[in-house]
C-alpha cells in the first residue's frame, strides 16, 4: 500500500505566516558561506543541505490520509481541510469508488469534504464507514444555510454509509481494515489496515491513559505488532498536563504506547496549531532520543509532513 499525508494538523488549519517564513530566511541566511552561490549547483546543493524545518514545513491543513492498496483501491482516513488539496492533486481511483473512514465528526476532520472536487461527481461513489450512526446527519449539518451555499442533499445520492463496530472486520480489495474505540471528547476512533502481510494503523484524536495499555482483543486487533502507525503526538507533556481532558496525548506517551504494542515506526501526527516548525522540529530530535532510550532502537520515529508518502 501506498500513504500519502494530505493534511497532518490538529485542531484547525493554519497556515505558515509572513512571521515564519521571515524567521525561516534569516535562519537560513545565517548560515550561507560565500561558496554557497557560486553557482546554481552550489545553490541547490546548500538549500538541500538545510534542516528540514527551514527548507520546508509540515503544513497547515487538518487530518486527511490517504491510502493506495496493492489492488488500486483507495482508502481515506477523515476529510478535514487536507481532503481539499487531495482532490486537487490526487489521481481519483480507477474504479471510481472511494472508501472514507471517519475517526470521528469535529469540524478539524470534516470541514475539506464540501470542497473536495468529487464530491460533486455523480459518478463517483463515497463508501463512508463510521461507528457513529448519525454520520451522514453529521456531513450536512455543516452545509445547511448559512454556513455553507451547497446543501448536502445536492450530492448525498452517490454517497452510501456503513456503520461499523468494534472487532468488525471490513474486507476492502486484499485488505481487511478493523477498528479499536479510543478517549477523547465525544469519541474517537482508531483504525488498522491490514494488506500482503503489512500493518497501517491510523490513531488520531486520543488521549492516551493506562487502560490503552491493556491488551484487550479490540485493542490488539488494531495495534499490535503494526509496521507504521500513525498517532496523536499533540503536546508536550507540559501542555497535556495543563489540558487534561482535552482529547489529546503528549508525544513520549504515543512513544510508550507504540513501544509496548510493538510498533516498528511511529509517525507523529494531529501537530498542535500554535507549533511552528521549527517547535516541531525541536521535538522530534526529542522523541527520537526518548524512542531510542527505551526502546534500544527498534522503534523508528518521524513526523508527518504534509505532502510525504511512502510505501509499506
Amino acid at each position: 500500500m501506498n500513504v500519502h499525508f494530505w493534511g497532518v494538523r490538529g485542531s484547525i488549519p493554519t497556515p505558515l505566516s509572513s512571521q515564519q517564513l521571515r524567521l525561516k530566511l534569516i535562519a537560513a541566511l545565517q548560515r550561507i558561506k560565500p561558496e554557497d552561490i557560486e553557482s546554481e549547483e552550489a545553490k541547490e546543493k546548500f538549500i538541500s543541505s538545510l534542516p528540514w524545518w527551514i527548507k520546508g514545513t509540515v503544513g497547515g491543513n487538518t487530518p486527511c490520509v490517504e491510502l493506495t492498496l496493492n489492488s488500486g483501491e483507495k482508502v481515506v482516513f477523515d476529510a478535514g481541510s487536507g481532503m481539499r488539496a487531495m482532490g486537487k492533486f490526487s489521481d481519483p481511483p480507477a474504479d471510481g469508488r472511494y472508501h472514507l473512514f471517519m475517526s470521528h465528526f469535529h469540524w478539524d476532520h470534516i470541514q475539506g469534504l464540501p470542497f473536495f472536487d468529487a464530491a460533486y461527481n455523480p459518478t463517483i461513489i463515497f463508501e463512508v464507514y463510521s461507528p457513529f450512526p448519525d454520520m451522514k446527519e453529521f456531513f450536512a449539518k455543516q452545509m445547511i444555510a448559512p454556513y455553507y451555499p451547497v446543501d448536502f442533499s445536492v450530492i448525498e445520492k452517490h454517497f452510501n454509509f456503513h456503520l461499523v463496530k468494534p472487532g468488525e472486520t471490513i474486507e476492502i480489495g486484499d485488505a481487511s481494515i478493523t477498528c479499536a474505540k479510543m478517549s477523547h471528547p465525544g469519541d474517537s476512533y482508531s483504525y488498522a489496515v491490514c494488506e500482503g502481510g503489512k500493518k497501517f494503523v491510523y490513531a488520531t484524536d486520543t488521549e492516551l491513559s493506562t487502560k490503552d495499555f491493556v491488551h484487550t482483543p479490540e485493542k490488539s486487533a488494531v495495534f499490535e505488532n503494526a509496521d507504521v502507525v500513525l498517532i496523536d503526538s499533540q503536546y508536550t507533556v507540559e501542555e497535556a498536563l495543563r489540558k487534561v481532558n482535552w482529547g489529546h496525548s503528549a508525544f513520549c506517551y504515543a512513544i510508550d504506547f507504540a513501544a509496548e504494542w510493538k510498533a516498528k515506526k511511529m509517525y507523529m501526527f494531529h501537530h498542535e496549531p500554535t507549533y511552528d516548525d521549527r517547535k516541531l522540529s525541536t521535538l522530534l530530535d526529542a522523541a527520537i532520543w526518548y524512542a531510542n532510550y527505551i526502546s534500544g532502537g527498534s522503534l523508528d520515529i518521524a513526523i508527518a509532513c504534509e505532502g510525504d508518502s511512502f510505501d509499506l
